[in-house]
């Protein structure tokens, strides 16, 4: 692995690895393994303000535990800061396994270090992080302005100076009034770009990542180089189920959610094609585009799609789009500009049931006509969808089992609902005192601990065991595994077919 060592560094951005417990044996081969984006993001945010900066990606590199720690004593950081969001938007939590984990581990070893937490998970429940032994300082929401104070203190008395963050005083937790996001005027600034650089590589950059399996057409080949970026940070809508909105906080209220924190701000069209050429220049195409809602705003996606074509940059693309959002007139510059999977959150097979969860922000459309719409302008469908919703019974779930065989997309994810921590689903599930998880594991969706929310109808281990038999009968599918040969080829077809041998062991089914 090429990786320079340089002593006394301000701050160690740390990405752990939570691969192994959160995704069981797809962690070896199915699994993606995403570039650190928020760490990338910091990092350079640091670089640009004076401060020495390194990343370690135990993921990237499959460290042990003792290699990790390691390291992080060979380094010798002022700040140890365990920068943890997880691949999907909603997996900030499952990323705790990892961090810890190793967080431990480096207290163990090395008392004196400074160790600080940043995250979607902390930013959502903070002082139960900042509860842990081993953490000295947690910063809140995206933690731009907080880390950079930090770095200037004396990382002592001068604590309860800076904003943005929690810490100890003995053994007393004190959390600070809190500190702003980026502004929208000073995106480009205070986050200027990614750190590409501070990755660790084998023989070419960014050859140590993978997309998912999908985003690869299903293909080995097209999976590395790999890299994900935001264009934009946030969302405008409230789905009680989704937590993304909690790193826009900027209010310490015990029962504060991510729908109380609906805020979007973007970088502008040329400093995203600016990362994209350089992207491109370092000789990756296969590229995520991470946003919530990419294709909300025409009036920012469209001159984006028009400059990767006018620049001729080579890319393939994933993107999130909502059902109700995809403009049949733009679909074919979308295409043109290398998008070639759309993501769609359809998460129900009842349009009640959609607006239900999305507290009403869905429009009335028709699902299957945008499918079809999509796919006539040959652009690929990731379709999102979730089972077990708190007014979920069987009849309604196998609706929405019966709705994906229909439609028969080029690729699904299926979820048990969680009430992930930040999400307004969380909140409610506290104040109403629900069973949900004690555990990190808990709330990894493909863990074997994995703890779903139980319905109103149905028992948690029964919504797992139908989550997972959506899985098993949608990729056993004879049309589905027709669909995929005849676009990707056979021997996509065998890859597809080996992914879905695979059986999850299940706690709550043994």
């Amino acid at each position: 692995m090429k990786n320079k060592i340089t002593m006394n560094i301000d701050c160690l951005l740390i990405n752990p690895d939570s691969s192994l417990k959160a995704y069981q044996g797809l962690s070896g081969k199915f699994s993606a393994i995403e570039p650190p984006t928020w760490a990338l993001l910091l990092a350079e945010s640091c670089r640009s303000r004076g401060f020495s900066v390194r990343i370690l990606d135990c993921c990237a590199e499959h460290l042990s535990l003792k290699e990790s720690v390691d390291r992080i004593q060979k380094l010798s950081p002022r700040v140890a800061l365990f920068v943890v969001y997880g691949q999907n938007p909603n997996a900030g939590t499952t990323s705790m396994i990892g961090a810890t984990e190793l967080a431990e581990a480096v207290k163990r070893r090395i008392p004196t270090q400074h160790i600080a937490f940043v995250g979607s998970h902390v930013s959502a429940i903070p002082k139960d992080v900042i509860e842990l032994s081993y953490v000295d300082t947690i910063l809140l929401n995206e933690g731009v302005y907080a880390l950079h104070n930090l770095l200037n203190s004396n990382l002592s008395d001068e604590l309860s100076l800076i904003k943005g963050i929690a810490w100890k005083s003995d053994t007393q937790i004190i959390v600070n009034m809190p500190e702003r996001i980026v502004p929208q005027e000073r995106m480009d600034m205070d986050l200027p770009g990614y750190a590409w650089d501070l990755l660790p590589y084998e023989k070419e950059p960014l050859d140590l990542y993978r997309s998912h399996v999908w985003h690869g057409n299903f293909n080995e080949n097209m999976r590395s180089p790999y890299a994900a970026i935001y264009t934009s940070l946030g969302c405008v809508y409230g789905c009680e189920f989704c937590m993304i909105n909690i790193v826009n906080r900027t209010d310490n209220g015990e029962e504060i959610s991510s729908g109380d924190s609906r805020i979007m701000r973007f970088w502008s069209i040329e400093w995203v094609l600016d990362v994209l050429q350089t992207l491109n220049e370092l000789g990756v195409s296969t590229i995520r585009l991470s946003d919530e809602m990419f294709l909300l705003n025409h009036r920012y996606y469209v001159p984006i799609c028009e400059g990767i074509i006018e620049r001729g940059l080579k890319l393939h693309m994933w993107a999130y789009s909502r059902v109700d959002t995809v403009r049949e007139g733009l679909l074919e510059l979308i295409s043109k500009a290398g998008i070639n999977w759309l993501a769609l959150g359809i998460e129900a097979g009842s349009q009640s049931v959609r607006k239900e969860i999305s507290k009403g922000s869905f429009k009335d459309v028709n699902v299957r006509e945008i499918v079809d719409l999509i796919r006539s302008y040959e652009i690929n469908i990731i379709a999102n969808y979730i089972v077990g919703f708190p007014d979920d019974n069987y009849a309604s779930m196998t609706s929405t089992l019966n709705l994906a065989l229909e439609l028969n997309t080029e690729m699904i994810n299926v979820y048990p609902c969680q009430a992930l921590p930040g999400s307004p689903l969380h909140v409610r599930a506290k104040k109403e005192n629900w069973d949900i998880p004690t555990k990190y594991e808990e709330y990894a969706f493909l863990a074997y601990e994995t703890k779903p929310l139980p319905t109103k109808y149905l028992k948690n281990s029964q919504v797992l065991a139908f989550r997972d038999y959506f899985w098993k009968v949608y990729f056993t599918n004879p049309a589905y595994l027709e669909l995929v040969e005849k676009k990707f080829g056979e021997k996509q077809r065998l890859n597809v077919e080996e992914m879905s041998s695979f059986n999850l062991k299940r706690k709550l089914l043994q």
